[in-house]
């Protein structure tokens, strides 16, 4: 080991076994959560249709992620003109908006449980085009999204660059899918 030079090591493991436990562990966190008011909550009929207290935090939900979204996309761009003081605060920005909306979205679900998309037709086909990998790429991101954030973090900028590529496009479509998916459930 002598011969390989210290950054060498961190850069082929950026994480430490540490880190990626806690990465596993918070995963598996909103995992359980997300599992739990989906599967093991009731659907609630009183907060079936369009009336107003169940369209408030579906609404708040569809915000927030098309937030995350813009923030993430502005992120982007303010990488690629080096203005990284901008591009910290669009990804922190957008880390935190994920957050608030996981909380809404869990809130909302404790309430109603699964929301059923009631269309019919080449409509369900679509919406089902959108939700499936939607939901597995929003499943996908959390741990990518953590790691990519701890490296940047910690001052791993290449490591960093080098998982983002991967990051940020599963993000942005797991974002502003979540919108379409809401408009598509809640207003078509």
């Amino acid at each position: 080991m002598s011969d390989v030079n210290h950054a060498e090591v961190v850069e082929a493991n950026p994480e430490s076994t540490k880190v990626r436990i806690i990465i596993a562990l918070l995963t598996l966190v909103v995992f359980g959560a997300v599992s739990a008011v989906i599967f093991l909550i009731p659907s609630n009929p009183s907060y079936a249709g369009n009336s107003g207290h169940s369209m408030f935090l579906p609404t708040i939900n569809a915000a927030l992620n098309g937030l995350s979204g813009v923030f993430l996309v502005l992120g982007y761009f303010f990488i690629k003109r080096q203005d990284i003081r901008a591009h910290k605060f669009c990804m922190l920005s957008a880390f935190i908006v994920s957050a608030l909306f996981l909380v809404t979205y869990l809130m909302h679900h404790a309430q109603a449980g699964s929301v059923p998309f009631t269309g019919q037709g080449y409509i369900r086909i679509i919406y089902f085009s959108f939700l499936i990998p939607h939901i597995i790429l929003a499943a996908a991101v959390i741990p990518i999204a953590l790691a990519t954030i701890y490296r940047a973090w910690t001052k791993q900028f290449a490591a960093h660059a080098k998982i983002a590529r991967i990051t940020l496009p599963i993000w942005v479509f797991s974002s502003l899918s979540g919108v379409i998916v809401y408009w598509m459930l809640y207003w078509l």
